[in-house]
């Protein structure tokens, strides 16, 4: 009975990290697939860059309200005492289905987005203060630079420092996931880090005067796509 608990907890906690708002809210509200622009991940880095902040401070906390709640659907068993080793590896394990859940969502097709904010929630839910901290250093980095992919990769590398340094954690799960962020960070920002260093990476609209205009669908593969079938027919 605890395993099959187990694994049916962590499914749910798949399911939900699935939750594609910013695929759904581009569609709804926009009139397209976020997917087809910009760096085409449909993740809340990506829905500020093209969409800019209207849109993505609601997928931005949405993202994060995903991995914190997958984190705690562990108090829907009686098996964990809290704090314990055994307790927060299954937090971590929760939080891990969401972010594949993210990364591979099962209701758009397994084509999400790189789960940055996902990753914070997962954060809150487990260890808060250094996850406070993280985001102070999230915003402070975006107001400056307007770089999202910066600002996330800067938040994530602070996280094993906040985490081993600062708070001197000595769960060794809990150090070791801290540490994986990081790397995982760095292996899926590659493109990002080379547009960064060619000067080449698109800031994000953080300006609440101005609505932002959905891209252009004559500009999208899928129009560029269908004039080339139209001219070779």
């Amino acid at each position: 009975m605890h395993i099959i608990v187990n694994i049916a907890l962590l499914i749910l906690a798949y399911l939900l990290g699935s939750i594609p708002s910013s695929v759904w809210i581009g569609r709804y509200f926009y009139k397209i697939d976020i997917r087809d622009y910009g760096s085409k991940n449909a993740g809340a880095t990506n829905t500020f860059r093209v969409l800019g902040i209207k849109a993505g401070i609601p997928v931005f906390f949405f993202d994060i309200f995903k991995g914190c709640s997958a984190v705690q659907l562990i108090h829907l068993s009686n098996y964990y005492i809290p704090k314990t080793g055994d307790f927060i590896n299954f937090q971590l394990l929760l939080g891990i289905a969401a972010l594949i859940g993210h990364i591979f969502p099962i209701y758009v097709g397994f084509r999400g987005g790189k789960g940055v904010a996902t990753l914070m929630g997962i954060v809150i839910a487990i260890h808060p203060y250094s996850a406070l901290i993280a985001m102070i250093i999230f915003i402070i980095t975006l107001l400056t630079t307007k770089y999202v992919s910066l600002s996330s990769m800067v938040a994530g590398f602070s996280f094993p420092i906040l985490i081993i340094v600062i708070f001197e954690t000595t769960t060794t799960s809990l150090v070791i996931f801290s540490l994986i962020i990081s790397v995982l960070l760095l292996f899926t920002h590659q493109k990002n880090i080379e547009r960064l260093l060619k000067k080449e990476e698109s800031k994000a609209n953080i300006s609440l005067k101005k609505k932002a205009k959905p891209p252009d669908r004559n500009n999208s593969p899928e129009k560029k796509k269908e004039i080339s079938k139209e001219k070779v027919s």
